[in-house]
């Protein structure tokens, strides 16, 4: 608080000759100023621009069929670092039942086929990787390992039990409640998405989602996904196709290929797939075309791909002769051309293990870096002046005991 005597109190003002000679001098020394500054400038950019550039062709770049791809710094950072706990299937009751069924009645290599393989091929490749940690003190993130939609479909847990075993698990892990699931990742690989956690929008409303579908969910009014905190991933490809050396099929030349497009699915009663079965009918020398049908689509890494470089996107409603019009008249030359740009990233839709330079793996864990937070909590997380973590009964996090009420 000020004095009242502020008021009376005079500030003196002083003032200096300022001659024409000190005149000249300032504007000199102005003028030298600037272009130093310049100089400075321009020599420390170009330092910084090789120094960055080299640690980019390091870290940042992946090289494949002379393409290279790129993550941007903003988000990401220079190189992968990062370090992810996978929850072990005896450390959590219910885990094993998520993974394998009642009295373990499915195993895992009957779940890694079909799109659903991506749950189990994640799983593998995280428990080789080098940026798994076994202290959960370290960890980034927490990865819950479940082949739920395979389970689901081979008939050993229906939806209640699921449901009910979600919950039992997540009850037993005190970093969950601590974050409120924001650094746990579970994978839900199919267009029913994580509705097959009926509770999910109560459960892992903040929790990171991986699926290859984020613009719909079989039949349920929304979709589970949410682009700011989830991630797209591609779906599974069998290993056979996708393995360097022999392959299951080897494409075509373009002069040499019979069909206009082709189409591999159910119809399911989506109205844009009976329009496509509708079509066929009217043009039966040709299938069904290998554009993007879906207006609401999200794509795997568009942070990275252009897809206007690499496919077509065309509206769901013009699906009709209008179509097959324009897929005719494209000239053999752009379609050879989006080919060849395909293959400087098709690298990105193979689930390959991290000795490879570039795989849909790389891609995924550049994804999960973004997510990574420096600080965690969540509604039943408090916090001391030491720096202790405690609950609302003020019990410190590490003396928290299963089950705990979730966030």
């Amino acid at each position: 608080m000020g004095s009242l005597n502020n008021k009376n109190r005079v500030f003196a003002t002083h003032h200096s000759l300022c001659t024409r000679t000190h005149q000249i001098g300032a504007l000199g020394l102005i003028v030298s100023t600037f272009f130093f500054t310049r100089i400075f400038d321009q020599s420390f950019n170009s330092c910084t621009y090789f120094s960055n550039d080299a640690k980019r062709s390091q870290d940042l770049f992946f090289v494949n069929n002379g393409g290279k791809i790129s993550w941007p710094d903003r988000g990401y950072g220079l190189h992968l670092s990062l370090k992810i706990y996978v929850y072990d299937e005896l450390e959590i009751d219910g885990l094993k039942e998520l993974m394998y069924g009642r009295d373990r009645k499915i195993s895992a290599d009957s779940c890694v086929k079909g799109q659903w393989g991506t749950q189990v091929k994640i799983h593998r490749l995280l428990l080789q990787s080098r940026f798994r940690t076994r202290k959960k003190e370290e960890a980034d993130l927490f990865f819950v390992p479940a082949y739920v939609k395979c389970v689901r479909m081979m008939g050993v847990l229906n939806d209640k039990e699921i449901n009910q075993t979600y919950v039992k698990v997540l009850s037993q892990m005190p970093y969950f409640r601590l974050s409120g699931g924001r650094n746990h990742i579970f994978i839900f690989p199919s267009g029913a998405g994580a509705h097959l956690f009926r509770s999910w929008a109560t459960y892992l409303n903040r929790s990171i989602i991986l699926t290859p579908e984020g613009d719909r969910t079989d039949k349920r009014d929304t979709s589970a996904f949410n682009t700011w905190k989830d991630i797209i991933i591609p779906g599974n490809v069998d290993d056979g196709m996708t393995k360097y050396g022999a392959t299951l099929v080897q494409p075509l030349p373009l002069s040499k290929r019979k069909y206009l497009a082709n189409f591999l699915g159910r119809a399911q009663g989506k109205v844009g797939r009976l329009r496509l079965m509708e079509l066929a009918k009217q043009f039966p020398d040709k299938e069904c075309v290998p554009v993007i049908l879906s207006d609401q689509a999200e794509l795997p890494f568009q942070n990275v791909i252009d897809y206007t470089h690499i496919s077509i996107k065309w509206p769901s409603m013009l699906i009709g002769p209008q179509l097959l019009e324009y897929l005719q008249s494209i000239p053999d030359e752009d379609i050879e051309g989006m080919i060849a740009r395909g293959r400087q990233v098709r690298c990105l839709w193979v689930y390959a293990p991290e000795t490879e330079p570039c795989s849909a793996m790389h891609g995924i864990l550049w994804e999960l870096q973004r997510k990574v937070r420096q600080f965690h909590q969540s509604t039943e997380t408090f916090w001391l002046q030491n720096g202790s973590i405690v609950n609302r009964n003020l019990v410190q996090f590490h003396n928290w005991k299963p089950p705990m009420p979730l966030p």
